[in-house]
């Protein structure tokens, strides 16, 4: 008996989970990107992380024309940021402020961190292709993370 997808969706959103901002660039280098939960570290050594690309999203296409992605992690005063990366139809970057990264693709000013990465693996998962992606460089600051739970944005108690 297969479950229902909105039921399926419900459960899924009992996990809490950070909030990240999964950029990269398009074949002629233009700045594209997405809103992710659906992200975790793979491995240590070597260093790997994956992320989990929706089929659907405009940029998805973008991944494996460059093969480099950039995993942006909000900060609790970044709300705007995961909304405006999780709206179709507009121009994400408009007015946002990044540079880019070594590896080519975006990284996000004032995050709590960015993970730069090439992609090395790509893996059918239903609506979703997971990447896997080989760390290059990685930062990290001591800011409060923006949280998800149960389709609304979290923040830890002070």
């Amino acid at each position: 008996m297969a479950i229902d997808p909105r039921e399926l969706r419900n459960v899924m959103g009992h996990f809490a989970t950070g909030v990240t901002v999964i950029t990269t660039t398009d074949k002629e280098g233009r700045p594209f990107g997405l809103t992710a939960n659906a992200f975790t570290s793979l491995s240590l050594n070597p260093p790997l992380v994956l992320v989990c690309v929706d089929k659907t999203v405009d940029c998805y296409p973008c991944f494996e024309q460059s093969k480099v992605f950039v995993v942006n992690i909000l900060t609790e005063a970044q709300e705007h940021l995961s909304r405006r990366f999780a709206t179709k139809g507009i121009d994400k970057f408009a007015g946002v402020a990044y540079h880019t990264g070594e590896c080519g693709a975006p990284v996000l000013e004032d995050t709590m961190g960015h993970i730069e990465c090439k992609i090395v693996n790509a893996y059918e998962g239903g609506d979703h292709t997971i990447y896997i992606g080989e760390i290059l460089t990685a930062s990290a600051s001591g800011d409060r993370p923006l949280l998800f739970f149960k389709g609304k944005y979290y923040h830890l108690p002070q």
